[in-house]
């Protein structure tokens, strides 16, 4: 028997609210056992926007938290000693922001930089195929990337500038196969915009920086088979792409936080089992464990997960490595003839795909086709789920249930006061008004400089952070340089491969169609900077794959917006999309908005994770269909918009 491994880092995806409720959020989980951080930022920071902007209505602390300048920052991590902490900061396209405002509190209490452990996850290429907080074009991003990864490797050589997140990919639809071979690809794309930056004899330890951030599912064998495929694909492309000879630069070091995709509605304390499962397939095999692992709480599918509901998962994680015997023995698969005939297997599928992303031109180059692959795949897995061939007990089979008495009067949630939007925002402009004004702007234009001239924007961003700038105003100097993007929606190029049940739902769309004179048309919206698009995706796809008309222009739109949109297009229904919990305020401006236009006649369906109460208050608004992820059958949907159209007098149409 092998001597006892060290557990991997225990970790808590947390932070809403405020910066203040954030950190005695933090200090419990830690007091409690937990030994790592992950902070969770809300949509404003994640895309750069600060809490008064008019697309972080509804937002502020609702996924996360706000974190507009120096003194949230501050106030954060207040009474944790950074040189001590190992953090975790899930962001991308401001990452070199929030990396400035965590190093100048780090420089603040004390620090000595080069002592600071954590990772930033620093992946722009995923967050245009599937989460959606992107800010700039790709090429622009993928040099601030390298600007992060260049400036650690310098001044902070213990953090890890990136974490090529491949979690977010299988949320979206990705198959093993595909999750290997994109992930590995954004990586690819990182070393090489990296490799001319250093001398060649320091480039091999700057790419054993590089981490990666996984998703475990359900199916636990294949993905702790993926693990390991991961492991040499990783070594081999370090070896034969870049010539790392030192075995520890080539280790592939990865964090995980298993499937919230899987997560139900429907009997929900099913979830813990789910979650247990989808752990084991990332701790088991001692050849490819996690370096730290962080789970979602059971009732992450009906909301915000209350304190208790993250202990327990924590505990979940407690009991696995202190209890049992796992980390006593080496790997229990090596040699193992039906594990090495699946890694195989995975193995050539990625090695097939990375060859065809390697003959675009690589990950940047292939964005459209990427994302157009994972709406496809997507597609294909609800399909599955619908017909019943992928099971899911308490959704599509086992579905009689006694009531869950973990879910009380609150709802199993924990609920963001809606008054910490306003006070967030007080506090920004007392921020504001209380800084060097002219200190702050000197910092920004010496920001926009380096972005301009191609400089490392690490420095001037550090220097604008304790001068007072914030994130909103770091993001606006990146956009005036380089741009704003619009992401790929992936739908005007995925075609279902499944006709089963469409043919009715067919003939109805053109009766009614028939009906109104033209073809009946979807339109859908994504109103605030919810980037979680897969839902919208699939109606869009399966609605246009039953013969309507669809509008669909991504995410990322304002209320007006989208009802301009309604307007313009002479939409007969609209459906609008919200998974950030911002749903009340964003619908309700919605339908305000429509009964000025004097399109109030319009049905508005709603899809998202919708507490109860929410749901009742919406239908007081007028929505006319309210979905949640327990409303899996597309087809039911689609027959409901038909419906919702053919009872509509035509004169109305």
């Amino acid at each position: 028997m092998a001597q006892k491994d060290r557990p991997w880092l225990i970790r808590t995806y947390a932070g809403h609210s405020t910066a203040k409720e954030s950190n005695a959020l933090y200090r419990s989980n830690l007091s409690k056992g937990q030994t790592g951080l992950s902070v969770a930022f809300d949509l404003p920071t994640q895309t750069g926007y600060d809490s008064d902007h008019v697309l972080a209505r509804g937002e502020v602390g609702k996924v996360g938290v706000p974190v507009c300048h120096l003194g949230d920052m501050r106030m954060l991590f207040d009474q944790i000693p950074l040189e001590q902490m190992n953090t975790s900061m899930t962001i991308n396209a401001t990452a070199p922001w929030l990396l400035s405002l965590y190093i100048a509190v780090a420089e603040e209490q004390g620090a000595d930089i080069g002592k600071l452990q954590g990772t930033v996850q620093n992946d722009l290429i995923k967050e245009y195929l599937s989460r959606g907080t992107y800010v700039c074009p790709p090429k622009p991003s993928l040099r601030m990337i390298a600007d992060v990864a260049e400036y650690c490797y310098r001044h902070v050589p213990k953090w890890n500038p990136m974490n090529v997140c491949s979690y977010h990919l299988q949320e979206a639809g990705a198959t093993p196969e595909q999750e290997l071979a994109f992930a590995l690809a954004t990586a690819i794309a990182v070393l090489d915009e990296l490799r001319p930056r250093v001398a060649a004899e320091d480039f091999p330890a700057l790419v054993g920086r590089i981490s990666f951030f996984v998703n475990a599912g359900i199916r636990f064998v294949t993905e702790m088979c993926k693990m390991r495929a991961f492991v040499d694909l990783w070594d081999e492309i370090c070896r034969e792409r870049y010539g790392v000879e030192d075995a520890k630069y080539r280790r592939f070091r990865y964090g995980v936080q298993v499937n919230s995709l899987g997560l139900t509605e429907p009997q929900p304390e099913n979830n813990v089992y789910r979650i247990l499962l989808e752990m084991l397939a990332v701790t088991l095999s001692k050849k490819a464990r996690a370096r730290a692992v962080q789970l979602p709480a059971w009732n992450e599918a009906l909301g915000l997960p209350r304190p208790w509901d993250q202990q327990w998962s924590m505990r979940m994680q407690q009991i696995l490595a202190y209890e049992t015997d796992l980390l006593e023995y080496d790997d229990l698969f090596d040699g193992n003839p039906a594990v090495d005939a699946k890694v195989e297997a995975l193995k050539e599928g990625a090695r097939a795909e990375l060859a065809n992303l390697e003959s675009m031109g690589g990950a940047i180059s292939a964005i459209d086709y990427m994302k157009s692959r994972l709406v496809e795949s997507n597609s294909e897995r609800m399909a599955r789920v619908e017909s019943g061939e992928t099971v899911v007990v308490g959704v599509n089979k086992f579905t009689t249930s006694e009531p869950s008495p973990l879910v009380g009067e609150d709802g199993g949630i924990m609920v963001v006061d809606p008054a910490a939007e306003q006070a967030q925002i007080d506090r920004l402009n007392a921020w504001r008004r209380d800084r060097d004004e002219a200190k702050v702007q000197a910092a920004l234009s010496e920001l926009r400089a380096a972005a301009s001239e191609g400089r490392n924007i690490m420095e001037p961003s550090i220097a604008a952070a304790k001068a007072g700038a914030t994130t909103g105003e770091w993001a606006d100097q990146m956009r005036a340089v380089h741009g704003t993007y619009r992401g790929p929606t992936g739908v005007s190029g995925s075609v279902s491969n499944r006709t089963e049940g469409l043919d009715d739902l067919r003939e109805a769309v053109d009766a009614v169609s028939r009906r109104l004179g033209r073809r009946m048309k979807l339109l859908m919206g994504k109103p605030g900077l919810d980037g979680h698009s897969n839902g919208a995706e699939q109606i869009a796809v399966r609605a246009r794959d039953v013969g309507m008309d669809i509008v669909y222009d991504g995410i990322r739109m304002t209320p007006e917006e989208i009802v301009n949109a309604a307007i313009d297009e002479q939409a007969h229904v609209l459906g609008i999309s919200v998974l950030s919990g911002s749903h009340i305020p964003l619908v309700r401006e919605v339908m305000e908005r429509l009964r000025e236009a004097g399109m109030g006649h319009v049905p508005v369906i709603v899809g998202g994770i919708i507490p109860r109460d929410d749901a009742r208050r919406l239908t007081e608004m007028g929505v006319a269909k309210i979905y949640t992820p327990k409303d899996f059958e597309l087809n039911v949907i689609m027959m409901d918009m038909v419906a919702l159209v053919d009872q509509k007098p035509v004169a109305a149409q």
